[in-house]
């Protein structure tokens, strides 16, 4: 790693997140891979929030030693998570992906109520956009919320899906369509709804190839009233706060996949530099340095996107202006992951594949999430074109 984009301060950080991890995460893993323990999650969370790690996105909460923390910081957490159990960073990240849109769009009480529990390592979050016709494409978002004048209440019906902590969040921000109307960027709202609130329920959990130790399903709403504060921002704003919260994600997933391709990359490189076949390393081998040098790259390139982005949110750009880096951030990042961890198997071999000899088999089922969530490849690539052609708009 070269962190071209990294101060003094910020390696200082790493190195100190990376020696909290190695106490309070790497013991767990376990747990949380074979016995897919969510309570391991969160007593690491709980653990972060008391550390203060959860509140470096947000500096008017933040009082550790960071002279100006960050975006920046948050993506080094997601990247020193990611590297040693992508499950957990997967929780995490929800949460602060919750929490975000909480700070800057929810009613002061709002926040006080949601946003520092959270922050805490004391709540879970959960983010309900994602329905049986609607994952990239916000067009189709059937969920409907409506104002009842007569109770000053929100009332929401609608059906969520791939919902990550579902079931165990302490609080869901949920989108629909307040004026069906409007198109639907135009008449698209969110609200908060508190976890055991009547109505709303979780009639099934997935079962996924990797990420094991997450918890992920499906979000029922059936009548679910909440009151007129919990609306976020205001009425109709809905779509705004999205693209806000999918820049923000996205960056954050670029930690993610760091963090898984490096995980591989080391265990690749360990075992090309210490293996001997026919005579020789296996590292000495033409086709085996080719995969090690690209792997090498990758990262690199991955790397630099992905803290380019992040510094520029901390420099204040957002919305339109972050959309191309974030999307090239996230989709470097997922991309490299899925490669090195592919290429990490190759390199292994037989014990590539086999859960007794190590985590790559792991890595290799993890990563292969990372190019779909939080908007998939193709999307990422749609939003990259759209900012280089502005006098067009490409057809998805």
């Amino acid at each position: 790693m070269h962190d071209f984009f990294l101060t003094d301060e910020d390696r200082a950080f790493r190195a100190e997140l990376r020696d909290f991890m190695a106490r309070e995460l790497a013991p767990r893993v376990d747990a949380i891979e074979r016995n897919q323990d969510f309570s391991t999650q969160t007593a690491v969370a709980r653990a972060l929030g008391e550390a203060g790690y959860l509140k470096l996105m947000f500096t008017d909460l933040y009082s550790g030693p960071l002279s100006a923390p960050g975006l920046t910081h948050a993506v080094i957490v997601s990247e020193e998570a990611a590297y040693l159990n992508y499950a957990f960073e997967t929780t995490i990240a929800t949460a602060l992906s919750c929490a975000y849109p909480i700070h800057r769009h929810a009613r002061p009480a709002l926040r006080e109520r949601y946003l520092t529990p959270i922050l805490e390592g004391r709540a879970v979050g959960s983010i309900c956009m994602t329905e049986p016709g609607v994952g990239s494409d916000s067009a189709g978002m059937t969920t409907r919320i409506r104002f009842d004048d007569s109770t000053r209440e929100w009332v929401i019906d609608g059906f969520k899906r791939y919902i990550s902590n579902a079931g165990e969040a302490d609080v869901y921000i949920v989108w629909g369509i307040t004026d069906p109307d409007l198109p639907p960027q135009k008449g698209m709202s969110a609200v908060l709804v508190p976890a055991g609130t009547p109505g709303l329920s979780v009639p099934r959990l997935y079962d996924f190839m990797g990420r094991r130790g997450s918890v992920v399903g499906e979000v029922t709403l059936d009548q679910v009233r909440v009151p007129e504060e919990n609306l976020l921002g205001e009425v109709n704003q809905g779509f705004a706060i999205m693209l806000g919260a999918f820049n923000f994600e996205r960056v954050i997933l670029g930690g993610s996949g760091l963090g898984v391709a490096r995980a591989a990359f080391d265990l690749a490189k360990d075992h090309a530099q210490s293996r001997v076949s026919f005579g020789q390393k296996l590292g000495q081998k033409q086709l085996i340095w080719d995969m090690v040098a690209q792997m090498s790259w990758r990262i690199d390139a991955a790397e630099l996107l992905t803290h380019r982005a992040a510094k520029m949110y901390d420099a204040g750009l957002g919305g339109k202006d972050l959309m191309r880096e974030a999307s090239q951030a996230k989709l470097v990042a997922s991309e490299t992951a899925v490669f090195c961890s592919d290429r990490a198997v190759q390199i292994l071999g037989g014990d590539g594949v086999t859960r007794q000899y190590g985590r790559v088999e792991q890595l290799y089922r993890d990563a292969r999430a990372l190019p779909i969530v939080g908007g998939t490849s193709e999307m990422c690539k749609y939003l990259i074109a759209a900012r280089e052609m502005p006098a067009i708009r490409p057809n998805l």
